[in-house]
């Protein structure tokens, strides 16, 4: 089988669906709508999680969403390997139980390290169940329709993202254990829909395993990089302990770079980063998320701290941005690929619409609650510029990618953007604590940080993925076809 031509059906498809591709394609949607929701939905139960364990500062209860986020990034791409070889809708069942245990965990903890030990359990499941449902989508949705589709469950996902806070603060208000508690019925409904609705699907002609040391050193060393991020702000740049922390996340770094030239199935397909658009896609991924990680959390920390507005009233004021992120996602992004010449620019017009409305934040902030004129327009903005970005990195990510390595290529650029989330809270962080002694100044410092990860990233997208590789050029950087990457 040449590359770029479409894999045997026994590698992609499985039986025609139960309830049709809608019924199919709303399924695998929770599993990509969960994971994402829970990335954030942590941020508004910082406080009333520090109140219950005296002494956890900032910076301890940041690795309740780090350690998901790390994790989750690490699984990805073996767990997606590992469900090509075993069945895709086995493996979504399976992570789909493993995050509702991990989540019944989470609402039992005793303690923050118990959390984030739960956290961990919670993202394992979550990093086996989204590459399952993508393999799974791209399996049962027609070729024609692909395109469309994964927009739609790419956004669903950010859109998960930006609801966490919302949906969070709601449910602080009962208790902050409910976070967690509120993906049980969620999660047992999803098992059982997938278990009637969703067809198996596995490549038979998969042998490989999937390269679990090579993911255990990309946890470490992401970990670790967010660990001197933290540090800085308590030790400074010129602390030994930062530099020691840096250096064993480059060997980590490393270990994982020199694996991926060795391990048959790696967790970074060296052919791919071959590719023009795919890296820059990686690379703008990780400064936007890094963006919209931080951006979340520093907005929640404002409301809360400097407004003094409950958890819920926080939820309620971040709701509008992310009613913002489908419409734009579905309606504007695609009409404007035509029009502004490639989706690489709709991606780098969501960055700086990002960025436009962190400066019109940063102008308006104040120290006096002024929701509708102040913070509504930054909101919306925002909400805006999400729909366009992230839906469309992922599309110039895929362009020109084989068909057999889509859910490859799929499962690092999602591992991308988690990583960009762990360095973006861990940055916040760091800024934050080293001006907490005025909130208001830390809020400031948070959105210059903000905007600067916006800026990179549309400069990224306007230098990369303007110009957009040929796809037979791709196609001769990647290696001999592997009919197990056509997840």
């Amino acid at each position: 089988m040449a590359l770029g031509k479409r894999p045997p059906a026994s590698a992609v498809a499985g039986p025609e669906p139960k309830g049709g591709t809608a019924a199919v394609v709303a399924v695998l949607a929770i599993a990509v709508f969960m994971s994402s929701l829970d990335l954030f939905i942590v941020n508004l139960a910082f406080p009333s999680i520090g109140q219950e364990y005296p002494g956890a500062g900032l910076g301890s209860l940041s690795w309740i969403l780090n350690a998901y986020t790390i994790v989750f990034a690490a699984v990805l791409v073996p767990a997606g390997r590992w469900a090509d070889r075993v069945g895709r809708r086995r493996a979504l069942v399976v992570g789909l139980a493993v995050f509702t245990v991990g989540s019944l965990l989470c609402g039992l903890a005793p303690g923050v390290e118990w959390l984030v030990a739960a956290r961990t359990v919670q993202a394992v499941g979550a990093g086996v169940m989204v590459p399952a449902s993508l393999s799974l989508l791209l399996a049962v949705v027609p070729e024609q329709q692909r395109a469309r589709a994964l927009g739609s469950w790419s956004a669903l996902g950010a859109l998960g993202a930006a609801l966490g806070p919302v949906i969070g603060g709601g449910l602080v208000e009962i208790g902050w254990r409910w976070v967690f508690w509120v993906n049980l019925p969620v999660g047992v409904v999803a098992i059982l829909l997938a278990l009637r609705l969703v067809p198996e699907s596995r490549d038979e002609t998969q042998r490989r395993r999937p390269d679990l040391l090579g993911a255990l050193f990309l946890a470490l060393a992401v970990g670790l990089v967010a660990a001197a991020l933290i540090e800085t702000a308590d030790r400074g740049w010129a602390s030994a302990r930062v530099w020691g922390l840096l250096l064993a996340a480059v060997l980590c770094a490393g270990a994982v770079v020199v694996g991926s030239f060795r391990h048959p199935a790696p967790v970074l397909e060296p052919g791919l980063f071959r590719s023009r658009t795919f890296s820059g896609s990686a690379a703008a991924s990780v400064l936007y998320y890094a963006a919209f990680g931080a951006f979340l959390l520093n907005t929640v920390e404002f409301l809360t701290e400097v407004w003094r507005y409950s958890p819920l009233q926080a939820g309620l004021a971040i709701a509008p941005g992310p009613l913002m992120v489908l419409p734009f996602a579905r309606l504007v992004a695609p009409r404007l690929i035509p029009l502004l010449g490639g989706v690489g620019r709709v991606a780098a017009l969501g960055c700086g619409v990002g960025a436009v409305a962190q400066v019109v934040w940063l102008v308006l902030i104040q120290a006096e609650p002024a929701y509708v004129t102040h913070l509504l327009p930054a909101q919306l903005l925002g909400g805006a510029g999400v729909g366009l970005a992230i839906p469309s990195l992922l599309g110039a990510g895929s362009a020109g990618l084989p068909t057999a390595h889509l859910g490859t290529g799929s499962g690092i650029l999602n591992m991308a953007r988690q990583v960009g989330t762990v360095l973006g809270v861990a940055a916040l962080v760091a800024t934050l604590t080293a001006a907490a002694a005025d909130p208001l100044t830390a809020s400031r410092h948070g959105i210059a940080l903000t905007i600067a990860f916006f800026v990179a990233a549309g400069a990224v997208c306007l230098a990369v993925l303007v110009r957009r590789s040929r796809p037979a050029t791709v196609a001769a950087a990647l290696p001999q076809p592997r009919p197990q990457e056509a997840a």
